[in-house]
């Protein structure tokens, strides 16, 4: 029989984080604009450093760790793509604009013959 791992969740506590992360923000924005008076350096001083305080608020909390986590593999996901070298992507690219041409003129062509059959053979409005 498996043991199941049992996980004691805060919900209070992840709540309060993330309620002091929002009061963060909301300060910051605040004190950016209430500070109007104190000059730039001061305004953009107190944003930054509520802001890099909210995040940190954040990040302590399970969602926080969970985006984090999620980041990571992420990047770990990327790592593994096989990226295209520089030859491919152009080759790629010039296939890309021949087709574009090819259908414009394809479009183009079929455009031209049905306003031929239409207006001159058909309705013959153009004699």
């Amino acid at each position: 029989m498996a043991t199941s791992q049992v996980e004691t969740v805060s919900a209070g506590a992840d709540k309060a984080k993330l309620f002091g992360a929002l009061f963060l923000v909301i300060a910051a924005v605040a004190g950016f604009y209430f500070l109007a008076q104190q000059g730039p350096l001061v305004q953009w001083g107190v944003l930054v450093a509520g802001l890099i305080a909210a995040a940190a608020t954040f990040s302590v909390s399970e969602q926080g760790k969970q985006l984090l986590a999620f980041g990571k593999d992420s990047w770990k996901e990327v790592k593994k793509v096989v990226w295209p070298t520089r030859k491919e992507s152009l080759q790629m690219t010039a296939y890309v604009f021949a087709f574009v041409v090819v259908m414009a003129l394809f479009l183009w062509l079929t455009d031209k013959t049905l306003e031929w059959v239409l207006y001159d053979l058909i309705l013959g409005w153009r004699s």
